[in-house]
């Protein structure tokens, strides 16, 4: 098939093109800067321009669509112009070119209210319950997707949880770095049992979703690895793996969540220049259970993940070991 892949420049977006190119599909990529991609053709633009999303769609077979402003804080009209607005910019572009397939690429904190999740399948998209804004438009976003479903368009949404690997910004250079720093708490005694998703598993999980989806449209999927840790586990992995102290401090769970709450307010009127340093969302995702039921995923997708947690860590300290890049 021509596919298209949006948001191909970040990490999981990248792997997703390498793995749907490895695939056999012809892949084209959407996206604001160049993807760095080998072997596909890159169209730069934005999704808050339907004129670029529909000339990036027009002559495709199918899109996966990854583009998205992830971040735990931000203007929330962003938020809504990229996540919501991009989304349906997109899907009118599908039904103007008659392009039949869709794999919106989503999160699981979209149906997470901050409760414990212990061992659950995907849950339907609440954004009313959702935390955050990134959260709340994902959720908007994925509604938007799976009502569109129809016999012209087949739709799936795929939630990875929590994605990690090599060249991980996101996630594993903030721990890392504040870990070197002495700035690494964790919540309580860091218990929480949580599952994660090493990057090429997120990306196989998500070719696999494009191969069924037409089987499986209307429904959603959490991608994992399948394999909880508790967080003091998984960051002292991920610490080790960067060559950095396992997190020592630690904050009790109510503190950090009211902290995060000022935090908020704080950073609403008087952004800084990363992320912050807590949100209540971030609190609650490290002092809360969230790991989920793989066995529909892998049964309706045809799927399994490839790289266990420990052997994503190894590759984690090889690529720190050896000076980074070349991924």
């Amino acid at each position: 098939m021509k596919v298209l892949v949006t948001g191909a420049s970040g990490l999981l977006g990248g792997a997703v093109a390498r793995a749907v190119a490895a695939a056999g599909h012809e892949v084209t990529t959407f996206q604001r800067r160049p993807s760095g991609v080998a072997g596909v053709r890159d169209v730069t633009g934005s999704m808050t321009d339907p004129a670029a999303v529909a000339s990036a769609v027009a002559g495709q077979e199918a899109v996966v669509h990854l583009a998205a402003k992830v971040s735990l804080a931000g203007d929330p009209a962003e938020f809504e112009a990229v996540n919501v607005g991009g989304t349906r910019s997109l899907l009118v572009a599908m039904r103007a070119s008659g392009v039949p397939r869709l794999v919106f690429v989503s999160s699981p904190s979209v149906a997470h209210g901050g409760a414990s999740i212990v061992g659950e399948d995907a849950e339907p998209a609440s954004p009313g319950r959702a935390r955050g804004d990134y959260a709340r438009t994902k959720a908007a976003a994925e509604v938007l997707a799976l009502a569109a479903a129809n016999d012209d368009l087949r739709v799936v949404a795929v939630r990875p949880h929590l994605v990690w690997g090599p060249g991980d910004t996101q996630l594993v250079e903030r721990i890392v770095e504040r870990a070197r720093h002495g700035r690494l708490p964790l919540l309580d005694d860091g218990a929480a049992l949580i599952d994660s998703t090493y990057v090429d598993n997120a990306a196989s999980g998500i070719a696999a979703a494009l191969e069924r989806v037409d089987a499986v449209s209307g429904e959603a999927y959490v991608i994992t690895n399948g394999e909880p840790r508790t967080v003091a586990d998984l960051m002292g992995g991920i610490c080790a793996a960067g060559g950095a102290p396992a997190p020592r401090l630690r904050v009790p769970a109510g503190v950090a969540k009211a902290a995060g709450s000022l935090v908020e307010r704080v950073w609403a009127v008087r952004p800084g220049a990363d992320e912050p340093p807590m949100t209540r969302f971030l609190a609650e995702q490290l002092s809360t259970a969230h790991w989920f039921d793989q066995r529909r995923t892998q049964h309706d997708l045809h799927w399994t993940p490839e790289v266990s947690v420990d052997e994503g860590l190894r590759r984690l300290a090889a690529w720190y070991e050896s000076g980074q890049p070349a991924l």
